[in-house]
Order: structure tokens, then C-alpha cells, then sequence
């Protein structure tokens, strides 16, 4: 799959307002941002600035991998999106 590197977040796939919102809170103003961080990162990274709030896997994580492969999440294949899963479960339990 494709990565696709823009400069502007808005008009990515997966990401509305308050995505983008979210994102820019960490510091990713562009998909180029979000690969460099990688997805993983950039929703613990989400979740650590929101501690008093959830952020579903399928609305942040796969939202935004989609966003870089030009793929609405729900299309992401589902070998990828256990992987994720498996990466921000191994990042909890390195952070616990």
C-alpha cells in the first residue's frame, strides 16, 4: 500500500475537524507529520493530552493509518488493524 505524504491535513481521508484539531494539539500539521510520528504514536500521544476522555481505535488509530494510505478505515485490512492494536496494547504495557 501507498503512503501518501501531503502537506495539509485537511482533505485526508479519515480526518475532520476535530481530528485535525487533535493532531495539531501534538504537533502533526501535515500526513508528512503523521508518518514521520507514525499512527501508533500520534493516538498515544492523543490519549496522554485527553486522559479524561476515550478515543475509540476505530475513530483515531485506524482513522488515521487510513489517512496516510488513502483508505477509509473500516477498509483497512484486518491483519493491519490487529497489528495496531497489538502496538498500542504493547506501548500500555511498556507505559503501566
Amino acid at each position: 500500500m501507498k503512503t501518501q505524504l501531503s502537506n495539509n491535513l485537511k482533505g485526508a481521508k479519515n480526518i475532520g475537524e476535530t481530528i485535525e484539531k487533535r493532531l495539531n494539539e501534538i504537533g502533526v500539521f501535515s500526513l508528512a507529520d503523521l508518518a514521520e510520528m507514525t499512527p501508533v504514536k500520534a493516538y498515544q500521544s492523543i490519549c496522554k493530552q485527553n486522559p479524561d476522555k476515550t478515543f475509540p481505535v476505530c475513530y483515531y488509530l485506524y482513522s488515521l493509518q487510513g489517512a496516510l494510505l488513502d483508505l477509509h478505515w473500516d477498509d483497512l485490512p484486518t491483519q493491519l488493524k490487529t497489528e495496531l492494536c497489538k502496538q498500542v496494547d504493547k506501548k500500555r504495557s511498556t507505559y503501566a
